[in-house]
């Protein structure tokens, strides 16, 4: 059974920035796609950034120049730092992780809240 532990979610500031770790364990097997989503109240979750195996990168609109994505292929793990940030990045922020031909795993949520 595979399971995905995030860490790195808090309260911070206006212009502030986090980290976001998420980290699989158990049989991982073939990982394509790895990537962030996030939910805020009353809304949708919406992609915020994804990057497959070989490295190609995608990002939401909203979080382009400001969010970076990264993955360690070996450890399994995947990274988002988060800069600049903004009250409306303030959501439960959701890892993915989506093998070839298999069902995507999910992790349970980190709480993320911009506010002064």
């Amino acid at each position: 059974q595979v399971k995905l532990v995030e860490s790195g979610g808090g309260l911070v500031q206006p212009g502030g920035s986090l980290r976001l770790s998420c980290a699989a364990s158990g049989s991982v097997f073939g990982i394509n796609a790895m990537g962030w989503y996030r939910q805020a109240p009353g809304k949708q979750r919406e992609l915020v950034a994804r990057i497959l195996s070989a490295g190609y990168t995608d990002y939401a609109d909203s979080v382009k120049d400001r969010f970076t994505i990264s993955r360690d292929n070996a450890k399994n793990a995947v990274t988002l730092q988060m800069n600049s940030l903004k009250p409306e990045d303030t959501a439960v922020y959701y890892c993915n992780m989506e093998p070839f031909g298999r069902d995507a795993y999910w992790g349970q949520g980190t709480q993320v809240t911009v506010s002064s």
